[in-house]
């Protein structure tokens, strides 16, 4: 029996990762934290159209999937900042990447889309 990870085969554990990297706010959450960690509101300013309820929901979501972690700070009031783990670190490299081309290739992304819709 072949246990490799398949991301093609429907009950891959591999999709649920795929689907928590593709999401949109994931990629903009983990960069945003690249350079350390943040309170909420700094997060929320930071990444520009996040609703407050939509950040909770992707910040518990990573934390969920070990990507971050959440520290409460007992103070009044209470500070709470978010944080890359290891693992989320690790995400890093290949985010920044697709990053870069994307800012690389968004000029004729955007010509191409206007073409084609034009």
């Amino acid at each position: 029996m072949d246990l490799a990870p398949d991301a093609f085969a429907r009950d891959c554990a591999s999709r649920v990762v795929l689907d928590r990297i593709g999401d949109r706010w994931t990629v903009l959450i983990v960069v945003a934290l690249s350079d350390g960690a943040l309170r909420f509101s700094q997060l929320r300013s930071k990444i520009e159209g996040i609703t407050p309820k939509v950040l909770t929901q992707t910040l518990r979501a990573l934390e969920r999937d070990g990507l971050v972690t959440r520290t409460v700070f007992a103070e009044v009031p209470p500070r709470v900042e978010y944080e890359l783990t290891d693992l989320g670190r690790d995400l890093l490299a290949p985010i920044d990447a697709i990053r870069v081309w994307a800012e690389d290739h968004a000029a004729r992304i955007v010509a191409n889309r206007e073409r084609h819709d034009g």
